[in-house]
């Protein structure tokens, strides 16, 4: 599927499924430091690693958010092939990555089957917008093959859930016994399951989705199973209400040091970096930044500002 046919699936299902849109030359730096974050399939199933039990019990104790400890994983999130997909599926090149998170599954460490719900509570301050330059971009990245029984995201085309309101937002797969206080919860679903479509692909495949789109997480059944993922977001950056992760929260870890010495102008503008010729650029600012970056090459943002002393 070219770009521009992805673009139509986006605006109509509200989602896109790329199969191996990732090659696997662009994947390899990131997957040899895959066990820098998660125990393998054998290690945890056998017992041998000792990080197994964090695992269990919570279906989003899998889960490492930005920076990782892995650098060529957090390059990953910003690779230029997610970048120009972000572009063309937002309509826009001013863009952000508000979120970015690296996820291990094992069969049987806890239940990943979710009710189907849309993931705007935990991902803008508002609700989901239709206006092109406000959406904001959910993208699942499949590091493994991840057939069926891996427990592939399932995914409903919003043809199917135009007319639902913010509230629900959760519909669980069978009537629920107790009322939910507040108004979150449906006590039963409109059949949308019968609706779902399946996004099992290929590693190297990206599953793209607004954040008004309905999906889920589907249980892993493969005996010794094991699924790594990314989710990452993006938005562009007039949607500011669009938040999930506070980076200058995260920014004095050795992993986020490690991240920006590794970047590229492009990529840390996804966070805010401001670009070459802005103002924030002094002679001073860019003697602070280059004390607290000491490995970022500064060359870009002094060759873009006429600089003659602080401002």
């Amino acid at each position: 599927m070219n770009l521009d046919e992805a673009v139509r699936q986006w605006q109509q299902d509200g989602f896109v499924i790329l199969p191996g849109y990732l090659s696997e030359e662009t994947l390899r730096p990131a997957l040899a430091e895959l066990d820098l974050l998660f125990p393998s399939a054998q290690g945890f199933h056998d017992g041998t690693d000792l990080r197994r039990d964090r695992f269990l019990g919570d279906e989003f104790a899998g889960i490492d958010r930005f920076p990782l400890d892995s650098t060529q994983i957090s390059l990953l999130a910003v690779h230029d092939d997610l970048i120009r997909l972000a572009e063309t599926l937002l309509g826009g090149d001013d863009l952000r990555l508000y979120s970015a998170e690296a996820w291990a599954k094992y069969t049987g460490a806890a239940d990943y089957d979710q009710a189907l719900h849309r993931d705007y509570l935990g991902h803008t301050l508002l609700v989901p917008s239709t206006a092109d330059e406000y959406r904001q971009l959910e993208m699942f990245i499949f590091l493994v093959d991840v057939p069926e029984d891996l427990g592939p995201p399932h995914l409903v085309p919003k043809s199917h859930t135009a007319d639902l309101a913010a509230k629900p937002n959760w519909f669980p797969g069978r009537t629920i016994d107790h009322s939910d206080e507040t108004g979150f919860v449906a006590e039963s679903h409109p059949h949308l399951y019968e609706q779902e479509v399946s996004a099992a692909g290929p590693t190297g495949t990206v599953v793209a989705f607004e954040q008004g789109t309905f999906h889920r997480g589907t249980g892993l059944t493969r005996p010794g199973g094991a699924r790594y993922s990314m989710h990452v977001s993006y938005r562009r950056a007039a949607a500011e209400w669009g938040q999930r992760q506070g980076w200058a929260d995260r920014s004095h870890e050795p992993a986020w040091y490690r991240f920006v010495a590794n970047a590229s102008l492009r990529q840390l503008e996804l966070f805010g970096f401001p670009p070459p010729g802005h103002p924030y650029w002094t002679a001073d600012t860019l003697a602070g930044v280059a004390l607290r970056y000491p490995g970022l090459d500064l060359t870009p943002w002094r060759d873009g500002q006429n600089l003659t002393g602080s401002q």
